[in-house]
């Protein structure tokens, strides 16, 4: 099967992951044949769900959310609201009462010196009898004394968060994790990452945040005037982000797509400035594969792209793109069947979909708690799924451990914490993401020169999360997606609007069509 209003061009792309599916679904409709070659045997990237034995791990926890109506009704139009899917006059398998999204309330808190604090800060007597009103009150002066003396320039990402929220805010919110997840200090690292991800976040926004739930609020998804950080509803796939992603595929092929799985892509094909072809091995089979095509889409990371260029690729390039820093992900999943969140009668008394862990004594990063973001995420509903996530690099000592050590380490960590004794466990699993984010250290800094060589190649686009070697949402990975596609079907060689897509951007919201 070829697409309807088939053109006779081919588009490969690299990579199965929020953009490289997005841009395949999308060139279907411009009569552009996608031809998608895939490294692992499950689409979705990082996005995946991952099923072992009956229960459902999300790896890295995903609110399906966005300031971008156009990603919004994308993503409704695979999996329909809940209880809204026979409004839409569907008839095909999507109506199903399992392919829905949830619309779920956020529910967070962060792990601090032995309590749980609800974040963001809730407006409730429980949190003053947490902090207390001391702290309260020096949390407040700490801000204020930055507000009117902040540090200049800002030299680093310690530097920026203090400027936002005072150092007491910083100590007890985003020092220890934001140091576990890059394993930098804070006083070390530039503030490109706190400038993308957080930059209309601070005290003052939080503040507003807390007095404003004591108003209430419209129930619904739509929340574009809300801080990223601070939204309380989100959609969920039912059986997590794997299940959209592996309903999009099926779509795609449905439509004429090609979708290889599998393909590990070694060596990229150039007339000049212009690529013609891909090689590709199976790693089921070994052997190695040609794919040739008109347009070039590439989500993999930007090192190893490099890596399957010609060796007329500038040695200083090649050098850059090896140096790039990336962040490995270790998830830990627990299955419990007691779990000190509950209460006696194994009712939850905690609703948080996450734990932030921002205490030092523990490796752990931040913990979910699976039933809470779908009880279709879980086997059997009167035991605890949790996942327990860990940052770190491929050559640190976490990384090398083997699953019985990890799993060891991990169920320490909870009896440290005092959520869970080693009679509770009743299984686990360990699930390893290497390069899951791409870091903004080291030779980041010269990212740029990267980039201005690789937009000489002119129909070769870099989209998605590793394509970009930025930290962007799952949104975000999309929108440069989309623009890809538009710069495809408008004949435009220049990338420079898929670059500018960043998080919290809005001036997007009216651009890709």
């Amino acid at each position: 099967m070829t697409p309807k209003s088939w053109t006779g061009k081919k588009a490969i792309i690299i990579g199965a992951g929020p953009a490289g599916l997005t841009a395949a679904h999308e060139l279907i409709k411009s009569g552009i044949l996608p031809i998608i070659l895939e490294r692992e045997s499950q689409v979705g990237g990082i996005s995946k769900t991952v099923v072992y034995k009956g229960n459902r791990i999300d790896i890295g926890g995903h609110r399906f959310f966005s300031k971008f109506d156009r990603v919004t009704n994308w993503w409704l139009q695979f999996l329909p609201l809940e209880n809204e899917e026979n409004r839409s006059g569907r008839g095909d398998a999507s109506s199903s009462p399992d392919n829905v999204m949830l619309l779920k309330r956020r529910k967070s808190s962060i792990y601090y010196q032995g309590e749980l604090i609800q974040y963001p800060l809730s407006f409730s007597v429980d949190t003053i009898k947490k902090f207390g009103f001391i702290r309260i009150a020096r949390l407040a002066a700490s801000y204020l004394r930055r507000l009117l003396f902040p540090i200049k320039p800002e030299k680093n990402l310690e530097d920026f968060f203090i400027n936002r929220f005072g150092e007491e805010m910083y100590t007890v919110f985003f020092k220890s994790y934001s140091e576990k997840v890059w394993g930098t200090p804070c006083s070390k690292m530039g503030t490109e990452w706190g400038a993308q991800r957080i930059k209309g976040l601070s005290f003052l926004t939080v503040m507003i945040s807390l007095f404003g739930q004591l108003i209430p609020h419209k129930r619904g998804y739509n929340q574009k005037g809300i801080e990223t950080s601070l939204i309380e509803y989100f959609l969920y796939p039912k059986f997590g982000p794997g299940q959209l992603w592996e309903a999009v595929a099926s779509s795609i092929r449905h439509e004429g797509g090609e979708l290889h799985e599998n393909m590990e892509v070694r060596r990229i094909i150039l007339e000049g400035t212009h690529l013609v072809g891909v090689e590709a091995i199976s790693k089921t089979t070994g052997e190695t594969q040609r794919f040739d095509g008109d347009y070039f889409i590439s989500t993999m990371a930007v090192k190893d792209l490099i890596g399957a260029l010609p060796e007329s690729v500038p040695a200083a390039i090649r050098t850059l793109a090896v140096s790039l820093p990336y962040r490995d992900f270790i998830t830990v999943g627990v299955l419990l069947k007691n779990f000190n969140l509950r209460d006696k009668a194994n009712a939850w008394i905690l609703k948080d979909q996450w734990i932030y862990i921002q205490d030092p004594a523990a490796r752990v990063g931040r913990i979910q708690i699976f039933n809470n973001w779908s009880q279709a995420l879980v086997a059997d509903a009167s035991l605890s799924w949790i996942g327990m996530e860990y940052f770190c690099s491929e050559n640190d000592e976490l990384w090398k451990l083997s699953d019985s050590e990890m799993i060891a380490f991990s169920i320490k960590e909870l009896q440290l914490m005092n959520f869970a004794e080693p009679t509770d466990v009743l299984d686990h699993v360990v699930i390893k993401v290497p390069k899951a984010y791409p870091a903004y250290m080291g030779a980041y800094s010269q990212f740029s020169r990267i980039r201005s060589y690789m937009d000489q190649y002119d129909n070769l686009f870099l989209v998605g999360r590793n394509g970009m070697h930025r930290y962007n949402n799952q949104d975000h990975s999309m929108l440069s997606a989309l623009i890809a596609v538009k710069n495809i079907r408008d004949g435009r060689s220049d990338k420079s609007n898929i670059w500018e897509v960043n998080t919290d951007d809005s001036y997007h919201e009216s651009k890709p069509r």
